[in-house]
C-alpha cells in the first residue's frame, strides 16, 4: 500500500500562484521581440553598412552586445522563469515560498534589463562577451538571483511531495551553477559609478570568460529547458518520460562533463595544451549525455506522433528537441582542433548558435507559450492554424540562417587559410573573403525577418486567447497531504531514489560536480606563475592609449575584430608571428575575440601611419573600398575624459600593473603629450592640431601600440 493510500488524516489546502507565471509569460513576449528585432537590424546593418545610420548608438558595434543580452537574458531569462515558476509549485504540490519574494525576482529582474537596454547603447560595457553589464548591474544580478533562489528551495522545503522530480534537478543544477559563474566571473576593481576593471587579465581572463561564456550556454540555455522539456513533453503528450534510468544517466554525466568544455573556444590561442585538450576532450564526451537528452525527450513522444503532426504545442517541442540534438552534435564537431581552425572566428559559429537559441529555446518558449496560456487562463488557444504557420515560418526563416552561415563560415576558413604552391596566400586581402559572402548576409538577414515575423504571430495568437478567456473565477483550490506524513511513512528507499527526496543533499551534490571541473581547469591560471610566460620586452599601456583602449571597448570593436594570431602557417603569412601569453598579461580584460568580421589586429601597430588610422575610422571605405565598417564621426566630435585618467592608472596599479607613483600622478600630462605628438604628426597632412584633445586621436594611440612590444622583442632576439 502507498503511502497516499495508507493515509487518512486531514489534506492541507492551497493555491497555485499563477499571476507571477503570467507576468513572466508577457515580459517574455515584450522582450522576445525586442530581441529578435534588434537581431534583425544587425543582420542588416552586415549586409547594408548604411543602416548602422552614422548615429553613435546605432552602430552593430553596440547594437550586437545589446541583441545578444535581450536574447540570452531577457527573452529567454523571462521564459525560464514563467516555466520554473508554472511547473516548480505543481511538482511541490505548494505555493511558492513567498509571493514576496516572487514580486521582488520579477520586477527586479526587468529593472536589469531596462538597465542593460540603457547603458550598452551608450558604450558603458565591460568588453566581456555574455557578460558587458558594468558592475553596478552586476551586484543587482546577484541580488536578484539570491531572491530567486531562497524562494526556490524554500519551496522545495515546503512540498507536499516526497521526492523532486527530474525537472527539478535541472533547475536546482541551474540555479547553483550561475551563481558561480556570475560571481567568479563578474570580479572588477571599479574605477567609477559605470567603469571598472576585472581583476583577471590576459590568459587568466580568457579562461575565466570562457568558462563563463560557454557555461551560460549550458546552464541558462540549455539545464532549464531541459527541465522545462522534462516537464511539459509528458504533460502536453499526456505520457511518462521514456525512461527514468536515462534521465538519472543524464543529469550527472551532463552536468558534471559540460563546466570542463569551456576551452574549446581557446584553442590554437595563447592558453596552455593541455587546457586546450582538455576542453576538447570533455567536448566530444558531451554527445553522450546530450544525446542522451534528446533521445529522452523525444521517444516520450512514441505512440503519439500522429498527435505532434497536428498539435502546436508538441510540433515546437518535438522540433526543439531535434535542433537541440543538432546543435549538440555540432558543438562537439566544432571543439576538435582541426574542424576548429576552418570554422573558428568564422561565421559557421554564428550560425551553430543560432540553431541552438532558435531551433532549441525559441522552438520550446513557443510550445510552452501554448501550452501554458490556455490552461492558465482557462481556454482554448485563439487560432491553431496561426500556430502552425509560425511554425513553418520559423523553421524556414531558421534553415535560411543556418545554411547562409554555414555557407558563409566554410568560405571563410577555407579562403583565410588558401595557399599557393609558391607559399604566398592566395587572397591576401581580407577584404576579399567580406565581398564573397556578403550576399549570405542578405539571406540571413531575410531569414531573421522570418523569425521575427513568425514571433510577432505567436504574439497576436496568445493576445487573443487571453482576450477571449473567461478572468470571472477564482484560482482552484487544491489539496495535498502534508510532507510530514509522507516522509513518516518509510519506503526502505535507496540509492538514487533516497537522494530524490533530500533536495538540500542533492544540491550540494550538484554544485560537487560543477566544482570539479571548474577548480582543475581555472585555479593552475589563477596561482601559477608558469602558466604566463614573462617578457621585459612588453610594457604597461601609456595612459593615452589606455584611454584609446577603453574607446576601442565602449565602441564593441572586439566584436568584430580579434587580437590572437594562431601559429598556423595562413595566419603568419597574413597577420604575422604567433600571440604569445606575455603579449597580453596588462590586457584588463582580454581582446582575443571570437569573430573576425574585420581582420586581425594583434599586429597592427606601425602597419599603417596615424593618417591611414585617422581616415579609416572617419570614412573605412576611403581607404578599403567594399569595407562594412560603419563611420564614426563622433570620435573627431567628442573630447577624451582625461580626467579620470590618473584613477584608471591606480587602479590597474592595484591590480598588479607596474605603474609607478610617478607614472600615476602625470598621467594627464602625460597622455595630453602623446596626444599633441600624435596629432602634430598629422597637422603635415592638414589635420588641425584643436583635434589632440579628441577621442579619435586616443584610439590611433592604442592601435599604433598593438603588437609593437612583440615585435621589438622578436628583434632583439634576432641581433
Amino acid at each position: 500500500m502507498s503511502s497516499s493510500e495508507a493515509y487518512t488524516g486531514p489534506l492541507e489546502e492551497f493555491r497555485y500562484d499563477d499571476k507571477i507565471t503570467k507576468w513572466f509569460i508577457w515580459a517574455t513576449l515584450l522582450w522576445g521581440a525586442v530581441a529578435l528585432f534588434l537581431g534583425v537590424t544587425i543582420a542588416f546593418q552586415l549586409a547594408y553598412w548604411k543602416l548602422n545610420l552614422g548615429v553613435e548608438f546605432t552602430t552593430f558595434g553596440r547594437l550586437r552586445p545589446l541583441h545578444t543580452n535581450s536574447a540570452i537574458f531577457a527573452f529567454v531569462g523571462n521564459a525560464i522563469f514563467a516555466g520554473v515558476y508554472y511547473s516548480t509549485q505543481r511538482l511541490c504540490k505548494t505555493r511558492m515560498f513567498n509571493d514576496i519574494l516572487s514580486k521582488l525576482h520579477f520586477w527586479g529582474w526587468q529593472l536589469i534589463i531596462v538597465a542593460a537596454a540603457v547603458t550598452l547603447p551608450l558604450g558603458l560595457t565591460t568588453g566581456k562577451e555574455y557578460a558587458e553589464l558594468e558592475w553596478p548591474i552586476d551586484i543587482a544580478i546577484a541580488v536578484i538571483w539570491v531572491v530567486f533562489a531562497i524562494n526556490f528551495f524554500g519551496t522545495l522545503v515546503k512540498r507536499r511531495e516526497k521526492h523532486i522530480y527530474v525537472a527539478l534537478w535541472f533547475y536546482i543544477a541551474t540555479i547553483v551553477t550561475v551563481a558561480v559563474l556570475h560571481i567568479v566571473n563578474s570580479i572588477s576593481l571599479p574605477v567609477s559609478f559605470m567603469k571598472s576593471y576585472p581583476v583577471y587579465a590576459g590568459v587568466q581572463d580568457a579562461l575565466v570568460q570562457w568558462w563563463y561564456g560557454h557555461n551560460a550556454v549550458a546552464f541558462f540555455l540549455t539545464t532549464p529547458f531541459l527541465g522545462i522539456m522534462y516537464y511539459f513533453i509528458p504533460k502536453a503528450a499526456n505520457r511518462p518520460v521514456y525512461s527514468y534510468r536515462l534521465s538519472i544517466i543524464h543529469f550527472w554525466s551532463l552536468v558534471f562533463i559540460y563546466i570542463w568544455a569551456g576551452p574549446h573556444h581557446l584553442l590554437y590561442s595563447a592558453t596552455p595544451d593541455w587546457v586546450q585538450t582538455l576542453g576538447m576532450v570533455f567536448s566530444i564526451m558531451l554527445w553522450m549525455p546530450s544525446w542522451g537528452g534528446m533521445i529522452n525527450g523525444l521517444l516520450t513522444l512514441r505512440g503519439v506522433w500522429d498527435k505532434v503532426r497536428t498539435d502546436p504545442v508538441l510540433k515546437f517541442m518535438a522540433t526543439g528537441v531535434t535542433f537541440y540534438g543538432m546543435a549538440t552534435f555540432e558543438g562537439p564537431l566544432l571543439s576538435i582542433k582541426s574542424v576548429n581552425y576552418l570554422g573558428h572566428f568564422t561565421d559557421w559559429i554564428v550560425g551553430h548558435v543560432h540553431a541552438g537559441t532558435i531551433g532549441w529555446n525559441y522552438m520550446m518558449i513557443s510550445g510552452v507559450l501554448y501550452y501554458l496560456v490556455p490552461k492558465i487562463y482557462k481556454t482554448k488557444l485563439y487560432s491553431i492554424k496561426m500556430a502552425t504557420a509560425q511554425f513553418w515560418t520559423a523553421t524556414i526563416g531558421l534553415l535560411l540562417y543556418m545554411m547562409s552561415m554555414w555557407a558563409a563560415g566554410i568560405t571563410q576558413g577555407l579562403m583565410w587559410r588558401a595557399v599557393d604552391e609558391s607559399g604566398r596566400l592566395v587572397y591576401p586581402n581580407f577584404i576579399e573573403t567580406v565581398v564573397k559572402i556578403l550576399p549570405m548576409y542578405w539571406v540571413r538577414a531575410f531569414g531573421g525577418v522570418l523569425v521575427l515575423f513568425g514571433f510577432i504571430v505567436l504574439i497576436y495568437n496568445i493576445y487573443m486567447t487571453v482576450k477571449n478567456a473567461d478572468n470571472s473565477g477564482e484560482d482552484e483550490v487544491y489539496a495535498a497531504i502534508p510532507l510530514k506524513e509522507l516522509k513518516n511513512h518509510d519506503e526502505h528507499e535507496s540509492g538514487h531514489r533516497k537522494l530524490e527526496g533530500m533536495p538540500i543533499l542533492f544540491s550540494v551534490l550538484s554544485l560537487m560536480a560543477i566544482l570539479v571541473g571548474s577548480v582543475i581547469e581555472i585555479v593552475p591560471s589563477l596561482t601559477s606563475d608558469q602558466f604566463v610566460e614573462k617578457n621585459p620586452e612588453i610594457k604597461p599601456y601609456s595612459a593615452l592609449e589606455i584611454a584609446g583602449r577603453d574607446i576601442y571597448i565602449k565602441e564593441g570593436c572586439y566584436v568584430c575584430h580579434s587580437q590572437q594570431v594562431r601559429p598556423q602557417v595562413s595566419e603568419k603569412l597574413r597577420y604575422g608571428s604567433p600571440s604569445t601569453a606575455a603579449e597580453s598579461v596588462y590586457d584588463r580584460p582580454f581582446q582575443w575575440g571570437s569573430r573576425r568580421i574585420g581582420p586581425d589586429l594583434a599586429r597592427l601597430g606601425g602597419k599603417y601611419n596615424h593618417m591611414w588610422h585617422y581616415r579609416h575610422m572617419l570614412d573605412p571605405r576611403e581607404v578599403t573600398p567594399k569595407s562594412i565598417m560603419p563611420n564614426y564621426g563622433w570620435l573627431y566630435k567628442k573630447k577624451t575624459n582625461l580626467k579620470v585618467i590618473n584613477k584608471k592608472l591606480k587602479v590597474m596599479a592595484a591590480l598588479g600593473v607596474p605603474y609607478t607613483d610617478e607614472q600615476i600622478k602625470n598621467a594627464y600630462s602625460d597622455a595630453a603629450k602623446q596626444a599633441t605628438e600624435i596629432t602634430k604628426e598629422l597637422a603635415k597632412d592638414g589635420v588641425q592640431m584643436k583635434m589632440q584633445d579628441k577621442q579619435i586621436i586616443a584610439l590611433i594611440a592604442y592601435l599604433q601600440r598593438l603588437g609593437v612590444d612583440k615585435a621589438r622583442s622578436e628583434l632583439k632576439e634576432m641581433k
